[in-house]
C-alpha cells in the first residue's frame, strides 16, 4: 500500500510540473491577445488616441515563450529517450575510443 501512494504522489508531482508551464503559456497568449485586441478596439473611439500596451505584450511573449520552450523540451527529451525521433533530432553521442595496450593515455 505504501508503494502505491508513492507512485500516485510522484505522478501527481509530475503532472503539476507539466501543468505550471502550460498555464504560463496560456496566460502569456492571453496577455498578447488582449494587448492586440485593446489596440484595435481603441481605433473605433474618436475620443482617445490609441496606444499599444508594449509591456503587457512583451510580458505575455516572455511567458508564452518560456512555457512552450519547457513543454517542447520535455517532449523532445521524452521522445529521444524512447527513440521516437527522426535522425535529425537524435542526440549526438561521442564515439568511444578503444584503448590499445602500450598507449600512454
Amino acid at each position: 500500500m505504501l508503494m502505491n501512494t508513492k507512485i500516485v504522489f510522484s505522478r501527481f508531482i509530475a503532472i503539476i510540473v507539466l501543468v505550471i508551464p502550460g498555464l504560463m503559456a496560456m496566460k502569456g497568449f492571453l496577455m498578447m491577445k488582449d494587448a492586440l485586441f485593446l489596440y484595435y478596439a481603441e481605433h473605433g473611439n474618436d475620443m482617445i488616441s490609441p496606444g499599444f500596451q508594449w509591456l503587457s505584450f512583451l510580458g505575455g511573449l516572455l511567458l508564452f515563450g518560456a512555457g512552450m520552450s519547457f513543454l517542447g523540451g520535455w517532449i523532445l527529451f521524452r521522445d529521444r529517450k524512447r527513440n521516437y525521433v527522426g535522425p535529425r533530432f537524435r542526440s549526438k553521442k561521442q564515439p568511444e575510443q578503444l584503448k590499445t595496450p602500450g598507449s600512454s593515455s
